[in-house]
């Protein structure tokens, strides 16, 4: 089964899809090996830690097509990607869609905000009409090669028209063609519950996750979010949190080393050489250094092919 068939199935599927957002060869493998079932290539946490500036749109097309085709190329697990708002109008998301798929990935997320877009968990969102982002979605289906290629559509209405109007934007984006849709920056269960029970495609939705979280979605496990009728859950500023606390550690357990003049054996704040080895796939890159050195080769030159007789 193909990756783009097997991420469909697992959305239809009556059990909930939890997606941790990922960022980087580092959290794409680890999501990968971890036994995660897909993966959500986070626009946030791209642009986050790519330019290190918030998620305002700044980070372009041809910088976020380069980042996913790196992280599709070490992962085996399906991968949905985020295009923001597909970088213009429908002749532009046509173009957008046509190019991630091909650069390896298995969706494609495009939302309904205006250019340039932020984080949906952030003030100051505007949305452009239901009918123009309608045709950006139908442009998103044409455009894909494989038809089990994911077209997921967001709204980020809810903040600025209201519950109504998030559930008529998710409808038409379903009829033209979408086979994920998305509220995003919804207030309360009873909200996710209303808008499940009122759309025509599988609802994903997007957890913070930890106590200090100050988005506006309360945070809900994904049995509970099953139970509501969400199929798809994702979580994609989680790894990138983690990650700022573990070095926030471990420039503070530096500083403690420096000031003190001694060494400070920390092994807990940090995964040893060979973990990191062993991630980021040392051993098959010796296993094909091995294969094709000069001496190797010669041996399997000179070695004699048995017949097939």
């Amino acid at each position: 089964m193909k990756n783009t068939q097997l991420l469909k199935k697992l959305i239809e599927s009556k059990k909930i899809l939890v997606m941790p957002g990922i960022f980087d060869g580092y959290s794409a493998r680890l999501i990968d090996q971890s036994g995660f079932s897909a993966g959500f290539i986070s626009g946030g946490g791209l642009s986050e830690t790519l330019l290190g500036y918030s998620d305002v749109g700044l980070m372009g097309y041809e910088l976020n097509l380069a980042a996913i085709t790196r992280i599709a190329a070490c992962t085996t697990i399906p991968l949905l990607a985020d295009a923001d708002t597909g970088y213009g109008n429908a002749v532009n998301v046509f173009h957008t869609v046509r190019t991630f798929e091909q650069a390896g990935v298995h969706g494609l997320m495009i939302e309904d905000q205006t250019w340039p877009k932020r984080c949906g968990h952030l003030s100051g969102k505007e949305v452009i009409s239901s009918d123009e982002m309608a045709e950006k979605i139908r442009a998103a289906c044409d455009a894909r090669i494989d038809p089990n290629f994911i077209i997921k559509s967001r709204t980020d209405s809810f903040a600025t028209h209201g519950i109504k109007e998030v559930i008529n934007r998710l409808n038409q984006y379903a009829e033209a063609g979408a086979d994920l849709v998305f509220a995003d920056a919804l207030l309360s269960e009873k909200d996710i519950h209303t808008v499940c029970r009122n759309v025509s495609k599988p609802l994903c939705v997007n957890m913070g996750f930890g106590i200090r979280r100050r988005s506006t979605t309360p945070l809900l496990s994904p049995h509970r979010l099953e139970e509501l009728g969400v199929a798809v859950v994702i979580y994609p500023r989680l790894l990138t949190a983690c990650a700022i606390q573990g070095m926030k550690h471990g420039i503070e357990t530096l500083q403690k080393t420096i000031q003190s003049k001694n060494v400070i054996e920390r092994p807990d704040l940090a995964v040893s050489f060979e973990e990191l080895n062993a991630l980021v796939g040392f051993e098959e890159l010796q296993t094909l250094e091995k294969r094709y050195t000069i001496n190797n080769t010669k041996n399997l030159k000179n070695k004699k092919i048995p017949s097939k007789k």
